[in-house]
């Protein structure tokens, strides 16, 4: 990409707005991009195997590193299950120059950010286009009645309140265009001046003083 260490690119939106999909197709079209690996201390659903979906970890293992700060952000889903970003997994890789995706939840964006501001961080808010188009993926789903749909339409509408949080919106109403703009997010960040000025300047200001 050209600018030296690696992104961690927060992928937020409602329910129904397609993060799953349109993660799964970047993740498949893009080089040396990979996606953050939730720990969980909820059982593992049958076909799920560690470190695919989810990172499986006992209560007190995941709380005994919450205590040492290891996570870049926690949640706590139904008062049971416990849900976290792992600093030093993230780290590691964007060290590396590697990029990093997650799909992730609108209050797990405001606990990392707090922690890892722009530019380390980026923020992706994905939508359908309107409320009515995602009313309607709710329902085609069929798996959720009337008072869910009305609960997660109420819940969308909060979390677009909140879109000055992010650098970006991306409204998902075809999955290429969509997959097309996070890849043009992605390279647009990367070629940000304040990302590689240092280096820029290295190999450009020793010849300017020698006079060439």
């Amino acid at each position: 990409m050209g600018a030296p260490g690696g992104i961690f690119f927060l992928v937020a939106g409602p329910s129904g707005a397609g993060k799953t999909t349109l993660l799964k197709r970047l993740l498949e079209a893009e080089a040396r991009l990979e996606k953050d690996i939730s720990v969980t201390t909820r059982a593992p659903r049958p076909g799920e195997a560690d470190g695919v979906a989810y990172r499986f970890w006992d209560r007190a293992r995941f709380e005994r590193e919450l205590a040492a700060g290891a996570f870049l952000e926690h949640a706590v889903v139904f008062g049971r299950d416990f849900y976290g970003t792992l600093r030093a997994q993230v780290e590691a890789k964007l060290d590396a120059g590697i990029d990093v995706v997650k799909d992730i939840d609108v209050q797990g964006v405001a606990q990392v950010r707090k922690v890892w501001p722009y530019p380390r961080t980026v923020a992706i808010f994905v939508t359908p286009p309107t409320p009515a188009e995602l009313e309607r993926r709710l329902k085609d789903r069929g798996t959720e009645d009337a008072a869910t749909v009305a609960r997660r339409l109420a819940t969308a509408r909060a979390e677009v309140a909140r879109i000055g949080e992010y650098e970006y919106l991306v409204r998902n109403d075809t999955v290429e265009r969509a997959v097309a703009d996070l890849q043009a997010i992605r390279r647009a960040e990367h070629l940000r001046r304040e990302r590689d000025e240092r280096a820029f300047r290295a190999n450009w200001e020793p010849a300017a003083q020698g006079g060439t």
